[in-house]
């Protein structure tokens, strides 16, 4: 019989790292509050069987994970470097470059907006789901996402890489 961590937390996994890097940008940090909010859980797994928004707690944890490893270390992490791949095609070089700008615009947004996008086109969640994540409305879901393509749009149109 599977504990209540290996059936609703556990799989939940791959989605909480990829939102905790998209945040830090640094994968061991990101390993590491993953890893110290899974601790956390498996204390608190009574509480947690009737949490209304399981998937919610783990986000605000984590989150409140990251802001205490920045304040403790009073410092941001360099951005710099952590998108980088070797690729031995020239034909993806020129991919991987523009694959890194999108990430670098994307990473310009306001941290609303940035979350939302990533939720939305990344996680490709429902807007309904987005806004329960969050606890925002749903309006609030659709204008933050609307001004995230909005600039990335214009952004990307700036840069010549759409026309």
């Amino acid at each position: 019989m599977n504990s209540f961590f290996e059936t609703h937390i556990w799989p939940l996994r791959g989605k909480l790292f990829r939102m905790v890097f998209l945040w830090t940008k640094d994968r061991d940090l990101a390993e590491d509050a993953l890893q110290n909010v899974f601790e956390k859980t498996m204390g608190r797994q009574k509480e947690l069987q009737t949490h209304p928004n399981l998937t919610g707690w783990m986000v605000k944890s984590l989150k409140n994970e990251v802001l205490m490893h920045h304040r403790k270390n009073e410092r941001i992490e360099s951005l710099e470097g952590i998108q980088e791949t070797a690729f031995n095609e020239p034909n993806q070089l020129e991919s991987e470059e523009s694959l890194r700008l999108i990430f670098d615009l994307v990473g310009d947004l306001p941290e609303k907006q940035r979350e939302i996008f990533h939720l939305r086109e990344v996680e490709e969640m429902s807007y309904e789901a987005i806004a329960g994540q969050l606890e925002i409305s749903l309006d609030q879901v659709k204008v933050n996402l609307h001004r995230a393509r909005k600039t990335l749009r214009e952004k990307l149109i700036n840069q010549g890489i759409t026309g």
